[in-house]
């Protein structure tokens, strides 16, 4: 679900505005999850509803840059539970 929620907000920066009908029919992936997804995004303040399609805000950028940090945190603590 993770990767689902990341690759849509991937589009979103790339495409913003971009409507829920564009981004599952570029991400193949079915409107409800896309829905669903920008819903978490959204209540995380990583992007905002705009008439046009969903738009980035100011959280977007750090979040991004930091994502890298995220991610070598959760394979550090993946290991360490093996």
């Amino acid at each position: 679900m993770l990767r689902r929620h990341l690759i849509i907000l991937k589009h979103v920066v790339e495409n913003e505005p971009i409507g829920i009908l564009k981004l599952a029919d570029e991400t193949k992936i079915p409107s409800h999850k896309v829905r669903y997804s920008l819903r978490i995004l959204e209540h995380e303040r990583l992007i905002a509803a705009s008439a046009p399609g969903a738009i980035t805000t100011e959280n977007t950028k750090p979040f991004i840059d930091q994502l890298g940090q995220l991610i070598e945190g959760l394979v550090s603590n993946v290991e360490s539970l093996k």
